[in-house]
């Protein structure tokens, strides 16, 4: 995938939304041939009405961060099955764990210098840093809030390092039984067992 010149935009459902410990579900659109992966990424909590921010003060609109696996059914996303859109495929209920906690943006006041990782039932899929983000949080930030208010309890999913499970020789994805666990430094790690439909 070519690297791209602005940040990729695209929804979650409120519904993918799933609490730490809770299960990913894997839904029967998505169970047969397997196709649900994986994907560690730094969430930046927004804490105030946030409009035209600039890279200058988009930290200034940040209330914390936290931790979440950006859960993606592969086949639904582009041109197999999702029509070349992205948010039918990432949007499935729960696929969106987060948590365990929010870190204040005090705690951390540059977030583009964090650790992150996922394993897969004990073995390490992602290591990274946020460092190696292609945009980092003020340039997303101050993408996302143009002409457009990001309002407080916003959450902004950056991005995720290489190793995803579509890109493996051969191919790794979620399946009943697994245990996905993502950790950002500084803040904790989230883990997820896999059930379905």
């Amino acid at each position: 995938m070519a690297v791209p010149s602005h940040p990729i935009v695209f929804y979650k459902n409120s519904a993918t939304i799933q609490n730490p410990g809770d299960p990913i579900v894997i839904p029967s659109i998505a169970s047969s041939p397997p196709e649900v992966d994986y994907e560690a990424e730094l969430v930046v909590v927004i804490g105030k009405a946030c409009k035209n921010a600039t890279k200058e003060n988009a930290l200034d609109f940040v209330a914390g961060y936290t931790v979440a696996n950006d859960v993606s059914a592969r086949r639904w996303q582009g041109n197999v099955r999702g029509g070349s859109q992205w948010c039918f495929a990432k949007s499935f209920d729960t696929f969106c764990p987060i948590g365990p906690v929010v870190v204040g943006k005090d705690i951390i006041p540059d977030p583009n210098q964090l650790g992150l990782s996922c394993t897969l039932n004990g073995t390490t899929m992602q290591s990274s840093s946020t460092s190696d983000m292609i945009f980092d949080v003020p340039t997303i930030i101050a993408f996302l809030s143009q002409g457009t208010t990001l309002l407080p309890g916003t959450i902004i999913l950056t991005g995720t390092p290489e190793g995803v499970g579509f890109t493996r020789q051969p191919p790794v994805f979620l399946t009943p039984g697994d245990n996905v666990s993502v950790s950002v430094e500084k803040i904790g790690c989230l883990n997820n067992p896999v059930v379905s439909e």
